[in-house]
């Protein structure tokens, strides 16, 4: 069995990185610029968005986070702070970390952004061309999933890939870049969701399993045929008492029963998502060279 170790390739892929925006910086060039619009004090989002300025400082990137602690702000307010960011020629790229407050449609915000910023990959400008295999921002989870099969050298090409949930944000991209003609993709691809009758034989028919569902544990041994290979996408925090902060994270896969049935399998944490972090450096050095 071979344990998808994202956080130790996520720090190869900040060192090469780091090596081009060296070389940039090296002949005059800009360096480049991610900007991130947080809103509130939401625990995972402040963590998500720190890991991504600590990342942005170790790759030679500058960074700015504006931070509205207030979640009573308009979305008048945080249209115009895009709006402004839009225009920002120093700004190669820039997120608006979800979830947003309940009064601010999060849809109007995304298609606000300038689709050639749109580091996340959620504008349907980016999300178009994806579907279509053009040059376009893919959204930072299912790109790190496919930098994860791509430098493991994961045989895509003619398996059956079984992709649990269908969100927006994971499940539907993941499911059109796994069949796209790709070295990472053409596969077949089923996708399940909560209305899927007869989960279970479909999942033991899979060589490639993407859980991204949000149930912590819910892929089990039984679900899983010998030598596949599992990709958890799970993040869920999980009550634990005998843990330091309380909390456990815990993925989609139940690691301990599921594991010794694969030839590969992503651990959590340190799997898919340390990668979705180094995508977004991806996403935004691809900004700075106006390659989207």
């Amino acid at each position: 069995m071979v344990l998808l170790d994202g956080k130790k390739l996520a720090d190869e892929l900040k060192a090469e990185i780091k090596k081009q925006v060296d070389a940039i910086k090296e002949t005059g060039g800009k360096t480049p610029h991610l900007a991130a619009i947080l809103v509130g004090n939401d625990g995972g989002s402040l963590t998500y968005v720190g890991h991504k300025v600590k990342a942005c400082e170790q790759v030679g990137f500058k960074s700015t986070l504006l931070h509205f602690q207030d979640t009573s702000v308009t979305e008048d307010f945080i249209l115009n702070e895009v709006k402004k960011l839009n225009e920002n020629s120093d700004v190669d790229g820039f997120i608006v970390q979800l979830p947003l407050p309940k009064h601010i449609n999060a849809d109007k915000v995304i298609m606000s952004i300038n689709p050639k910023k749109d580091v996340d990959g959620f504008h349907p400008v980016n999300v178009g061309k994806m579907t279509l295999g053009l040059p376009a921002y893919i959204s930072a989870t299912p790109y790190g999933i496919t930098k994860i099969l791509e430098r493991y050298n994961i045989e895509t090409a003619g398996k059956h890939c079984v992709v649990i949930g269908r969100s927006n944000i994971v499940g539907r991209p993941m499911s059109i870049l796994m069949s796209g003609q790709s070295n990472t993709g053409n596969a077949t691809v089923t996708v399940c969701h909560s209305r899927t009758k007869n989960l279970k034989e479909i999942t033991l028919q899979a060589d490639i399993i993407i859980a991204a569902l949000g149930k912590p544990e819910f892929l089990t041994a039984d679900m899983v045929k010998e030598g596949a290979v599992v990709i958890d996408v799970g993040t869920t925090r999980v009550t634990d008492s005998t843990a330091k902060n309380g909390w456990r994270l815990k993925g989609d896969v139940k690691f301990n029963e599921v594991a010794p049935k694969c030839s590969a399998i992503t651990p959590v944490p340190g799997g898919v998502g340390p990668m979705t972090v180094v995508s977004l450096l991806l996403n935004t050095l691809k900004a700075a060279r106006h390659e989207v």
